[in-house]
């Protein structure tokens, strides 16, 4: 029998993953895991990013400076993240 098409398996796996509709929330499991790496241990150590609705991300802060620091910073954030996970997830942060 002779291979007509042959793909690696990181290509079969993303195929696999974009058909079945799990490639959008595997990158954006990524993406929140990646927020510790992105903001630093410091910053990481006073905010949880908890969730990615409507490309947005979600992040509770602890303190109201910190808060502050990162909403100035907020789209260089947002394109470390997109640039971690190779693609354009989130648009925007919401600190609250």
């Amino acid at each position: 029998m002779k291979r007509t098409k042959e793909q690696s398996i990181q290509d079969a796996l993303q195929l696999f993953l974009r058909s079945s509709g799990l490639e959008t929330p595997l990158l954006q499991h990524r993406l929140i895991q990646a927020w510790p790496t992105v903001v630093g241990k410091e910053a990481a150590s006073q905010t949880r990013a908890e969730r990615i609705y409507q490309q947005t991300l979600w992040v509770k802060v602890d303190s109201a400076t910190l808060r502050a620091h990162l909403h100035m910073q907020r789209q260089q954030i947002v394109r470390k993240l997109n640039e971690t996970v190779k693609s354009q997830l989130i648009n925007d942060l919401k600190l609250y």
